[in-house]
């Protein structure tokens, strides 16, 4: 399985800290020093998730070495959908003409994109797909309440998209050598820690287990997929983390011994952009990739749920 091209949309607002510290009567260090987070990305009205999710695949198409109607698999990953029925997945299936493809869409909480990944990976080792395309997007600010302390500071907006196959087409391709995710729903607060009710907004009640939790999976899921493919974390060119907090990465990099030039990041600026922000990070540092860098990538999601995928650049 590899990844033949990468695109992503990030809205140009960004929302600065000394906004939140003014609006809750807390100063701008008190949130950078809790999240490591600056700023972050926000869409407007005009920039729905579906506009994301077009401009992103637009954005990717410039580089796909066949034609994007010979995709016969579209998912659609995200925890904020705008639409449950006509999805994006369908909607980005009509604005590309993909005829042939199977589209559907897919909720993990911020682990979505992995989890996709792997559905991706069992429909091509069975022979259903040879070629898919996976969206991911997250307008968090749809959802969420400035005003609320525990989480509000959190969130941002962006979409990437990513296109896989089952064979390879072309140099400097991510092969994806091996992916693993799992349910936690049963581990600490589980299902009560993040939340999202649409009458209710997007809320985090057990922010302190969430970074517990996300901290120790994630570490353990990156340490033993690396192991299990015969390496160390020292042959790690690049780690990719769930860009939910920078407290959490550096704990994770720490805890495995990971350098902090080969964790690559983007939640100083972006903030937490969900599903999104791990292969955000990817398609944004693409380029710089070279021929045999390892990459580890590896997420947490509310519910909980979480994923790890190792690939190597060929």
């Amino acid at each position: 399985m590899f990844i033949n091209s990468t695109g992503y949309y990030i809205p140009t607002e960004r929302v600065p800290n000394d906004y939140f510290a003014l609006l809750n009567d807390l100063s701008e260090e008190w949130y950078l020093k809790r999240t490591g987070i600056s700023t972050r990305a926000r869409a407007s009205d005009k920039e729905t998730l579906n506009f994301m999710s077009i401009e992103a695949v637009k954005d990717a198409v410039r580089n796909l070495p066949y034609d994007i109607k010979d995709v016969d698999l579209i998912i659609f990953a995200s925890y904020t959908p705008s639409d449950t029925i006509g999805t994006t997945a369908h909607v980005i299936q009509r604005e590309f003409r993909i005829n042939n493809a199977r589209a559907l869409h897919v909720s993990s909480a911020c682990s979505s994109a992995v989890n996709a990944m792997e559905i991706i990976k069992s429909f091509f080792d069975t022979k259903i797909s040879s070629k898919a395309l996976l969206v991911c997007a997250d307008k968090n600010s749809t959802y969420s309440n400035d005003k609320d302390q525990q989480s509000g500071h959190l969130w941002g907006d962006a979409a990437v998209a990513l296109f896989f196959s089952a064979e390879p087409y072309a140099a400097k391709e991510a092969t994806l050598l091996d992916i693993f995710c799992q349910g936690l729903g049963h581990v600490g607060y589980g299902p009560e820690a993040v939340m999202l009710n649409p009458k209710k907004g997007l809320q985090m009640p057990y922010g302190k287990d969430v970074f517990t939790q996300a901290c120790f999976y994630m570490t353990q899921l990156t340490d033993t997929i690396i192991k299990k493919n015969g390496y160390s974390v020292s042959d790690l060119s690049y780690f990719i983390g769930h860009q939910a907090n920078k407290r959490i990465l550096t704990h994770v990099c720490t805890e495995l011994g990971i350098p902090g030039d080969k964790s690559l990041t983007n939640v100083e600026e972006l903030g937490n952009t969900g599903c999104v922000s791990a292969p955000l990070v990817l398609a944004q540092n693409y380029d710089k990739f070279e021929t045999d860098d390892l990459l580890c990538l590896t997420v947490f999601g509310g519910g909980y749920s979480s994923g790890t995928c190792l690939l190597k650049i060929t």
